[in-house]
């Protein structure tokens, strides 16, 4: 998926926006690198921050109704952020608010709640079980319902999915209604919704979670935060977008990459990681660019040894230009 964007004159649009967003809180040329789990990425021309689901989809409402173009940005992971920014309204969801309802053992949670540590930690708190094994994933509520969030049990035995314990969300349609959608609107599959193909954004989502002990629940996140750490980069040293490539007819890209003896491949500041194929880590310094001649020669390796040609699972965001002067 490439979120580019069409040319605009911010200053056409600037002063209508900041009344409804509010001038102190409308920022302009803010670098999207350090937004990103990447590090990589030039400045969006404009930039809101959303700290409740209603400034959410006043924010996303505003941009719409004057042909903006925006994008809306979690916790930045499984993106690449142009070298040249994003021309338009970048909206940062920091609606981070949730509550659990001790009775139906349900948890509800605006779409900025980061997954983990905040939400899991809380649900694991209570002795509600449901969510501990996504632990050490970096996503938000509403990030994880757009890819039907999922982690392979460390004894391979089975794939959990989120929609398992999704029960419902709120939603701004693309028509600018709310609505409340469940788990068959969502159409969940494998790293997939139905929000791929809408423009619907999800404001809140609910959750039923079940009782459980949790030292046991803390025993299994211990288990799967250590098979993750020790077969992933760490993202404090080695920032990455995740993984890089989807499976192809249920063969993992990073068994083919490895195949091919890719791991250790550098182009610039992209590194092809030694301790995952399947991801591509900022050695320093990296730029976008870097990333997608990396990702292009990965794809025609593969192709070349294998006849497999490898899709990008992460999202192409914004300009890939150069940066601007």
């Amino acid at each position: 998926m490439n979120l580019s964007t069409r040319p605009f004159a911010v200053e056409d649009v600037l002063a209508d926006l900041a009344r409804d967003l509010g001038p102190e809180r409308l920022r302009r040329a803010v670098p999207l690198a350090p937004y990103t789990t990447f590090k990589i990425g030039g400045p969006a021309d404009l930039f809101f921050e959303a700290r409740t689901s209603e400034e959410l989809a006043r924010a996303i409402t505003a941009a719409r109704q004057r042909g903006l173009p925006y994008f809306l940005l979690g916790l930045g992971a499984n993106i690449l952020v142009g070298d040249g920014g994003f021309r338009g309204l970048v909206i940062r969801n920091a609606a981070r608010a949730f509550q659990i309802d001790p009775a139906s053992h349900r948890l509800r949670a605006e779409s900025g709640a980061i997954v983990f540590p905040d939400v899991i930690e809380a649900a694991v708190a209570a002795g509600l079980s449901g969510l501990e094994h996504y632990v050490g994933i970096p996503s938000t509520v509403g990030g994880a319902l757009w890819q039907n969030l999922h982690f392979l049990s460390p004894d391979r035995s089975r794939t959990m999915f989120i929609e398992e314990v999704f029960v419902e969300a709120e939603l701004l349609t693309a028509e600018g209604e709310r609505r409340t959608a469940g788990r068959d609107y969502f159409r969940f599959g494998y790293d997939y919704s139905v929000l791929h193909e809408r423009d619907d954004v999800v404001l809140s989502a609910t959750f039923q979670l079940t009782p459980a002990d949790p030292a046991r629940m803390r025993a299994v996140m211990a288990a799967n935060l250590a098979w993750r750490r020790e077969r992933h980069p760490p993202l404090e040293t080695e920032p990455s977008a995740g993984s890089i490539f989807k499976k192809i007819e249920g063969i993992g890209a990073g068994r083919l990459i490895d195949g091919c003896g890719l791991k250790g491949t550098r182009i610039g500041g992209a590194e092809v990681s030694p301790r995952h194929a399947n991801i591509i880590v900022n050695r320093g310094g990296a730029t976008a660019a870097d990333v997608r001649a990396l990702i292009a020669h990965v794809q025609e390796v593969v192709e070349r040894e294998t006849g497999y040609r490898l899709e990008p699972e992460i999202a192409f965001v914004g300009d890939f230009g150069p940066p601007p002067a």
